[in-house]
């Protein structure tokens, strides 16, 4: 009997807005033929993660091959979601060449690669690597996502929380357990400054593991694939301070979606947008929005006050043309005046 070798497969971590939509859609641009198959761990009620990848424009990128898995996050319903996921893939009659999951902004990676050891699935397929995307910004301004400073202070006001910044042990644990860290937005620093928090970050690393500095998530698909790391069988050298912990607590974000009309001045939109970020506890804004008398779809990304747009795909003829984003930050949003800031 001729055993199918196992499967490699990718698990992607960082924190919101850190970058890795954007390198999973260089990656799908770039794939040379390769049958990639992404899991996408959503935070929030509109699959916009799924849908950036899909309007990447390549007529190969299959809407069975990008999953969502929007049930919570990812290290925590491994069992519930993920499994029966990879299950699902791995028993296609045309099984993918490489699997490729990211992960939401709070899962602790070492969780998941666990699962990869599990019997269901572990003749089957084999973790190639663990990833981590930071945001050079964000580090390099004492932070770890874009304004965690809120929440951070949330937590410790807190007296039955026995940590002081909950991120900081999540970043931690991200950079222990990667076997390559992309270090995104290099190219909003300073050269020196950029140099300095790479050399930082480097000795923060496990015996091994790589950094590689990236500008708009441009990386060659042959760095982030194919490093044999076999990380299901080298947990002991991924030390995790969550390491016998019941698990970690995710309930000081939220999520909610602002639906809205046609907007024919997205400009205005925008501005409407930045002063909300500003008044109110938002981290991150994406979605899609309908510009009247364009065929495209107009895409807007945001992380704090820097947001982004460009025109992704065309509207296609079975879907229905419609405005939507999704708004994510510190419990407790004024979801009302966030809507009648913006004119939702």
């Amino acid at each position: 009997m001729t055993l199918r070798p196992r499967i490699p497969a990718t698990v992607v971590t960082g924190f919101l807005g850190a970058g890795k939509t954007t390198l999973l859609r260089h990656l799908v641009t770039r794939a040379n033929g390769r049958r990639l198959a992404l899991v996408i761990n959503e935070f929030g009620e509109c699959g916009v993660d799924r849908e950036f990848l899909l309007g990447c424009g390549i007529a190969e990128c299959d809407e069975r091959d990008v999953i969502e898995l929007a049930n919570g996050c990812i290290c925590c319903t491994v069992a519930d979601d993920f499994l029966p996921t990879i299950e699902t893939l791995l028993d296609r009659a045309d099984p993918p060449d490489h699997i490729v999951i990211e992960t939401s902004g709070l899962a602790l990676p070492k969780p998941l690669v666990k699962a990869f050891a599990w019997p269901e699935v572990r003749a089957r397929v084999t973790v190639d690597g663990v990833i981590a995307v930071v945001d050079a910004v964000a580090v390099a301004a004492g932070r770890f996502a874009d304004d965690p400073a809120k929440v951070a202070a949330q937590r410790a006001a807190d007296p039955a929380l026995d940590h002081d910044n909950p991120l900081a042990e999540v970043f931690t644990d991200q950079l222990a357990c990667a076997d390559l860290v992309i270090l995104s937005k290099v190219d909003l620093l300073a050269a020196a400054d950029a140099a300095t928090l790479a050399a930082a970050l480097r000795a923060r690393l496990r015996p091994g593991a790589k950094l590689v500095p990236v500008r708009f998530g441009e990386v060659d698909p042959n760095v982030l694939l194919g490093l044999g790391a076999a990380a299901e069988d080298d947990l002991a050298a991924r030390p995790s301070l969550h390491d016998g912990a019941a698990g970690h607590d995710h309930d000081d974000f939220e999520s909610f979606v602002l639906r809205l009309g046609a907007v024919a001045e997205p400009n205005e939109l925008i501005a409407r947008l930045k002063a909300a970020v500003t008044a109110h506890d938002i981290l991150r804004i994406k979605g899609f929005l309908d510009v009247p008398g364009r065929p495209l779809r107009l895409a807007l990304q945001g992380v704090g006050a820097r947001l982004d747009s460009y025109f992704d795909r065309p509207w296609r003829a079975d879907e229905t043309r419609t405005s939507a984003l999704v708004v994510i930050g510190c419990k407790g949003l004024d979801r009302a005046a966030i809507a009648a800031t913006v004119g939702a």
